[in-house]
């Protein structure tokens, strides 16, 4: 059939599905076709009927496509939800992760804190004990002097009295300061190693929180690439539904216009096209790069020939007919159909403009379009079919040289 007719671009990438839409569009341009190539009315009537029915596959496929959009719009919203769900408990995470390093970072600091006490107490035990030992020295010192000497030594013995009592009391003072001063001491250690225990908990904890969070933010990317394949193919799959769509307005257009071309113009079918085989002249210079039964992108076959070659090139008729078909085809640009009677047609696809319109008459070697790159393609290409009763035959033996050079 015509599935050849569209390019790997204009197909919608959609592996099985596209393949099938292409060859109903195909199936329904041959079928149109065939209908101007029938010179019988009950051909036409069947050719019709089968162009209607081929049609009904392609509003099938229409609806199938739109079922499996509305199924994509229902999954992409369950999905979202997943992905709010997912991107919510990992903002929760990320809180109780911080949360629970500035507790460190508090207890670092009360640690520091502490630290900073614990080494003026230390300071000011070391001072405390080194008074008591100078205390402790001078008071033995006098302790090995009888007690009656000491006082009579002095000049008020009430005095040197005194000062014993007072060495007394300070020495008793001074050790009960030693004493609450090292309770301190032992007291801020011990602080310290319950502050160090609980620094080694909430190191643990951060970083169960950052595995926590690191899990649930791969489970969110998860989620998110998820969703957006999902969109992407959603919308190819919306892409190739307005391509189907706008290629069923067109192919109903063309119908229409071939069965009022039909009606208008009736094909000449007295000429003998079968007996030009091998004499004709390509309709175009150039070099082939893609042969009639060639397999194509996504499974297809070539059912015509690709001619590279120069934009604005002269495309000549390759033999006396009608141009039945004169305007732009999805898949195939500007495109010229020519019926040469007895059920052979020849098309022209991918130029850059079209110099007969339908219903004229053309003879062989007839300037009838300029190659160009319409319809999507990349390069100026030449387009090239031979039909005979609506099915593809291929070029190439029809030519008296293998390749169509200048």
């Amino acid at each position: 059939m015509f599935r050849s007719l569209l390019t790997p671009t204009d197909r919608p990438t959609l592996g099985r599905t596209g393949a099938r839409r292409c060859a109903w569009l195909a199936a329904l341009l041959a079928s149109g076709l065939a209908v101007l190539a029938g010179a019988q009315q009950t051909d036409k009537v069947r050719d019709a009927k089968q162009a209607e029915a081929e049609l009904k596959a392609v509003k099938a496929e229409i609806e199938r496509i739109r079922r499996q959009v509305s199924r994509d719009q229902i999954e992409r919203d369950r999905l979202t939800r997943d992905l709010r769900e997912a991107e919510v408990a990992v903002a929760k995470a990320r809180e109780g992760l911080e949360r629970v390093r500035q507790e460190r970072e508090t207890h670092t600091r009360r640690r520091a804190e502490l630290g900073r006490e614990k080494r003026e107490l230390e300071k000011q035990l070391a001072d405390e004990r080194s008074a008591l030992a100078g205390e402790l020295r001078a008071a033995y010192l006098m302790g090995r002097e009888e007690p009656l000497k000491l006082l009579l030594n002095q000049k008020d013995p009430a005095r040197a009295g005194r000062m014993l009592t007072y060495y007394g009391y300070f020495g008793r003072a001074r050790a009960e300061r030693i004493g609450r001063i090292e309770e301190s001491v032992t007291r801020l250690a011990e602080l310290d190693r319950e502050l160090e225990q609980e620094e080694r908990r909430l190191a643990a904890l951060e970083e169960e929180r950052k595995a926590e969070v690191e899990r649930l933010e791969q489970a969110a990317k998860q989620r998110s690439a998820v969703l957006a394949k999902l969109k992407e193919e959603s919308r190819s799959r919306e892409q190739s539904l307005k391509r189907l769509q706008a290629q069923q307005s067109g192919l109903e257009k063309l119908l229409t216009e071939l069965r009022r071309a039909m009606e208008r113009f009736p094909v000449d079918a007295k000429d003998a096209f079968a007996r030009l085989r091998g004499k004709l002249a390509w309709p175009v210079t150039g070099k082939i790069v893609a042969r009639f039964g060639e397999t194509r992108a996504g499974g297809l076959k070539w059912n015509g020939v690709l001619i590279a070659t120069e934009r604005g090139t002269p495309v000549r008729a390759i033999y006396h007919g009608r141009v039945v078909y004169a305007d732009w085809l999805p898949g195939l640009g500007l495109l010229t159909i020519i019926d040469h009677g007895d059920g052979y047609l020849s098309l022209y696809g991918h130029n850059e403009r079209l110099y007969k319109a339908a219903g004229e008459r053309v003879t062989a070697g007839d300037v009838i379009a300029a190659a160009g790159d319409s319809g999507g393609r990349s390069r100026p290409e030449l387009y090239f079919e031979i039909r005979r009763a609506g099915r593809p035959v291929d070029p190439r033996p029809w030519f008296s040289s293998p390749q169509p050079r200048g």
